[in-house]
């Protein structure tokens, strides 16, 4: 058992994450008391102690200037969160890849850097020196931040906006899954209502844009290709009706799930201007494919695939997950040739989140699965390189195994626009359906609560499927709020 004892709960969070890290199977145990000397103080298994007074951090800061008491509390945090960093690694005798950064943009730094006239070189170098980055993230970073800047000097992201449309379907919820989807067997007497709300939500949006068009639609979920072609139908001629798409640099459908692909449905979907698709096996290893829950065979996913193709299209994304339970290098080394065969235009690498592993009885293969996943990850690497895919985004999620990123890859002229928007949070993206945030930037920032200043709000829309039904009225109110303000 660890515990930490913070002077401020604002020191929690980044104390937590960078522990956990290094000590993945430990037991955590945080308190906040704001009469304690320390600023901070950990006890590690064996007895050992970090205590951080606050003169030890006055004097780091001593001579910077201020804009504000909060710039200074967020240099003094970071000053933690150094200071805690470096004695876990002399402790344990490692590294951690990211460093300090907990955050799931690590790609905001050097973009940060790379606005303000640095080098993609400088930038690498300033996350090895403030933030304990390793080399090889920090280079792989700034490239990825690079590349985010070139594809979004394409976009006017003050007068556009993104579009997301959410369906929370799938043939069967996958165990690892945390992303708002229920299978669509339970919910078929359901779907035309929802499609009822969500039309209704998609016309209030198209009815507040004001003479915006927008620059990228994704439609997501869950898997949008559970739909009837007919449904399928109904919706895409709705999003044709509200929004002039007549400069749309992308539109995405992420068909998803192979076993929810027919030729009926890539036919309906040809007809529109989307541009982009995705099939995602996350393994070409039956064995695991069964296991995880989804209830398709690999031979389905090729069949899907050349039926894409064979329809026309020409811009197909695969996704691939690192670490799922039982594979091994060697698995993903047989994925990935085989997906190599496919040759997508793009190919997006995730990496398990532990939290998840666990409930696949992974808790004992902690130390184990750091190597591996790294193997994994090079391995896909080298392979979207063979593929001529370079990285264009990436991010991160809480507790991901290993310590290690999501990464997308992609040809050139073949990224995935919205990806980046999503997580660099440049653009309004107004989004529709269960679970689905809107994010809206403002033109000048405001004060929240806590008295922290935001250029950016969210509007959250409820995930169950039910009471979004029954509250698309609330759920149109809770953005109409902030819309271009």
């Amino acid at each position: 058992m660890i515990e930490i004892a913070s002077k401020k709960n604002k020191y929690t969070y980044n104390a937590y994450h960078i522990v956990k890290s290094f000590f993945p199977g430990e037991e955590i145990i945080q308190k906040v008391d704001e009469k304690q000397e320390p600023l901070m103080a950990v006890r590690l298994p064996g007895g050992s102690c970090f205590s951080l007074a606050p003169g030890e951090v006055d004097a780091v800061l001593e001579g910077q200037e201020f804009s504000a008491e909060e710039a200074r509390e967020q240099a003094v945090k970071k000053e933690v969160t150094r200071r805690l960093y470096r004695y876990l690694a002399e402790e344990t005798g490692r590294e951690l890849a990211w460093g300090t950064l907990t955050g799931v943009r690590p790609t905001k730094i050097p973009m940060e850097q790379l606005e303000g006239g640095a080098s993609e070189e400088e930038a690498a170098q300033f996350m090895m020196e403030k933030y304990y980055v390793s080399p090889e993230k920090a280079f792989l970073a700034a490239e990825v931040a690079s590349r985010e800047n070139a594809l979004l000097s394409r976009l006017d992201c003050d007068k556009g906006f993104s579009l997301y449309i959410g369906i929370p379907f799938c043939p069967s919820v996958c165990s690892y899954c945390s992303f708002s989807s229920s299978p669509i067997g339970l919910w078929k007497d359901k779907v035309d209502a929802y499609l009822d709300a969500l039309i209704k939500e998609i016309r209030y949006i198209g009815s507040r844009a004001e003479g915006r068009v927008p620059d990228t639609v994704y439609i997501g979920g869950g898997t949008p290709t559970t739909l009837e072609p007919e449904q399928l139908k109904r919706l895409l001629d709705t999003v044709m009706e509200c929004f002039d798409l007549s400069n749309v640099l992308e539109f995405t459908v992420e068909a998803g799930r192979p076993d929810s692909i027919t030729e009926e449905k890539l036919s309906v979907i040809r007809e529109y201007p989307v541009s982009r698709i995705s099939i995602n096996p996350q393994t070409m290893q039956q064995k695991t494919l069964d296991l995880v829950g989804r209830r398709h065979t690999v031979g389905q996913t090729v069949q899907a695939f050349e039926l894409a193709r064979k329809k026309g299209f020409d811009n197909i994304n695969m996704d691939l997950i690192a670490g799922l339970p039982g594979e091994t290098i060697g698995d993903m080394e047989d994925t990935l040739r085989q997906v190599e065969a496919l040759h997508p235009d793009s190919l997006t690498v995730h990496a398990l989140a532990i939290k998840r592993a666990a409930r696949f009885g992974q808790e004992g293969r902690t130390a184990d699965l750091h190597a591996e996943i790294s193997g994994m990850v090079e391995r896909a690497y080298a392979s979207a390189r063979r593929m001529g895919l370079v990285p264009y985004y990436l991010y991160r999620q809480k507790n991901i195994a290993g310590n290690f990123e999501n990464v997308g890859y992609a040809e050139l002229d073949k990224a995935g626009i919205y990806n980046i928007l999503i997580m660099e949070e440049k653009q309004t993206i107004l989004a529709a359906g269960a679970g689905a945030s809107t994010k809206i930037l403002l033109k000048n920032p405001i004060i929240r609560d806590g008295g922290k200043e935001v250029n950016l709000v969210r509007a959250e829309n409820v995930k169950n499927i039910n009471d979004y039904i029954a509250r698309i009225d609330e759920m149109i109110e809770r953005k109409g709020e902030w819309l271009w303000r």
